[in-house]
């Protein structure tokens, strides 16, 4: 979520915090809905997908459960990419509704899956996670206070990387020998909002908190990390309190408001650091605590349904995460470690945003222009055991902007374009910020009649040569400039009833060999090169989905 409102909702170390405002499920009377779709396509993808509900006036059931996977794809030039992967997920719910304003849910799900990176020398051997959660919601009261939202969760990720699983061990890499790195997070928290309604005033204030905990366990030969013990390398902890407010001036005027402040604390409960060659770690032990203010304003006006108009100014502070203190080599100058001297992300950041809604044409726009003070900067090099890095604070400077319209010159059909653009600059030096897409334009057509449909949609990206090469964030680097591209992609559709229609698509129709500006350079251990070489996007690539509705 990119935006002043960010702040509240997503913005400082409460980053897990969800806004829940959905719809309560409620059953007027005694029912069952479903909805389900089965997918398959070139390279063996496959996919299924079901979610189903069942209630009464009192309460409901639902069940939704997907399962996908594909083979390794070929590139426009028909080279193999390692790209293989397996997942399934399985979610259920129990609700309580006394009134349709009303709910307390009990939810659990769980879930698993496994994927080879072609960019990476460990392949993701395990995704396990499970969840539970327990909400409750009160709307429409009636009085000054008009709705209260709580929610409790226990979240936990059991992830396995290893070079054996989906892949074997390359006698002549770096890591010639069977190994596995196990790493396990578990999460719970909770929130409390109440929101206040007064004439043109509607305010919503809350707290909400989250504690973690990370472990982690690695060993040479196979299987042989389950015979370990766990250690705990870190907790985290942090709560927050926020206020919002809605202030409806007229009709067409509204102005919105928040603040939030967030406590956040980290411990290195590390002994050692240092991989292959582990080192006394020198801050085993410590704690580290943040005070995270943020707050935005945001005008909006609403000229009679047909023209729109925005602007919002906002600052938020972001504690770094788990992988921006513990994953650096080395932290900033004078630093015993990133942990110790990586400091919080604080973002100011105005956004301006006009729309147009006509008989046949629709259009929009927005623009957004910040600085991020000390952004979390990530250096990368080679060294004698491998390659390094060092995390540092910088600051930079930010802007882009979108656009698109979409036009409806007759009955059933509609032409669409959409480019967007992002900018950055550290400010000391004037480079380019790391890790910027570069411009991109989407122009597609569409067309229904009856129980027909089809569209294309053509998809261009410009050459991008605002890079910093040896530098980017703690997902990946700059590989240096990058190509252009253009992919145009063609699907349809039959609609036999309002509950079942097919739908069948070619992407990248023209089998174009291309590769993403943000990318990851191809691993030795699959026959890439030493020197980072991006990995191809799929070539040509043809799907058929059904979907049903009952």
């Amino acid at each position: 979520v990119r935006g002043p409102q960010a702040v509240l909702w997503g913005g400082g170390a409460s980053a897990g915090t969800v806004r829940f405002e959905r719809e309560i499920p409620y059953f007027a009377e005694p029912g069952v809905q479903a909805t389900g779709s089965l997918l398959a396509g070139s390279r063996d993808r496959n996919d299924q997908v079901l979610d189903i509900s069942a209630g009464t006036p009192r309460g409901y059931a639902r069940v939704s459960a997907n399962r996908s996977e594909a083979d390794d794809y070929e590139d426009g030039n028909g080279d193999g990419v390692p790209s293989a992967w397996k997942k399934w997920n399985t979610d259920a719910a129990l609700g309580w509704t006394p009134d349709e304003d009303t709910v307390l849910e009990l939810s659990a799900g769980i879930g698993d899956a496994q994927a080879r990176y072609a960019g990476r020398g460990m392949d993701g051997a395990q995704f396990r996670r499970d969840s539970l959660g327990l909400r409750f919601e009160k709307k429409h009261i009636g009085g000054v206070l008009d709705a209260v939202v709580a929610n409790v969760y226990q979240n936990d990720v059991d992830h396995v990387m290893d070079n054996y699983s989906l892949r074997d061990p390359d006698p002549t890499g770096s890591m010639p020998m069977p190994m596995a790195s196990n790493v396990a997070h578990r999460t719970r928290g909770g929130r409390v909002a109440t929101t206040w309604q007064a004439g043109r005033w509607e305010v919503t204030t809350g707290v909400d908190l989250r504690d973690s905990r990370h472990r982690r366990r690695s060993a040479s030969g196979r299987g042989a990390y389950l015979a370990l013990p766990w250690g705990v390398d870190a907790k985290f902890h942090s709560w927050g309190a926020f206020a919002e407010s809605h202030w409806h001036i007229t009709d067409t005027h509204h102005v919105m408001s928040g603040v939030r402040v967030d406590r956040a604390e980290a411990q290195d409960l590390r002994a050692s650091t240092g991989g292959m060659m582990p080192m006394p770690n020198p801050t085993a032990g410590m704690v580290r605590r943040e005070t995270l203010p943020s707050a935005f304003v945001r005008y909006e006006h609403d000229m009679g349904g047909r023209w729109g108009a925005y602007a919002g100014l906002g600052h938020t502070q972001r504690m770094p995460d788990y992988w921006e203190l513990f994953s650096p080599t080395r932290g900033p100058a004078g630093a015993p470690n990133a942990f110790a001297g990586v400091q919080p992300e604080r973002t100011t950041q105005l956004d301006i945003g006009l729309q147009f809604n006509g008989a046949k044409v629709d259009a929009w726009a927005s623009l957004y222009v910040g600085r991020v003070q000390d952004f979390i900067l990530f250096d990368y090099a080679a060294g004698m055991m491998g390659s390094t890095t060092r995390a540092h604070n910088v600051d930079a400077r930010i802007r882009g902007g979108e656009a698109g319209i979409d036009w409806r010159p007759a009955q059933g059909w509609k032409l669409s374009g959409a480019a967007s653009y992002a900018w950055g600059e550290v400010r000391d030096t004037g480079t380019a910020l790391p890790q910027m897409p570069p411009l991109e334009a989407r122009l597609s057509v569409s067309h229904e009649r009856g129980s027909w449909s089809w569209g294309a949609l053509w998809r261009v990206a410009a050459a991008q040569d605002r890079v910093s090469t040896t530098q980017g964030n703690v997902v990946g680097r700059d590989l240096g400039s990058s190509a252009g591209f253009a992919v145009f992609s063609l699907n349809g559709g039959y609609r036999f009833s309002d509950r079942l229609q097919l739908t069948a698509g070619i992407d990248n129709l023209f089998d174009r060999a291309y590769s993403e500006h943000l990318n990851l350079g191809g691993n030795s251990a699959f026959g890439y090169p030493a020197d980072p070489v991006r990995i191809n996007e799929p070539g040509r690539t043809a799907w058929m989905k059904l979907n049903l509705r009952y």
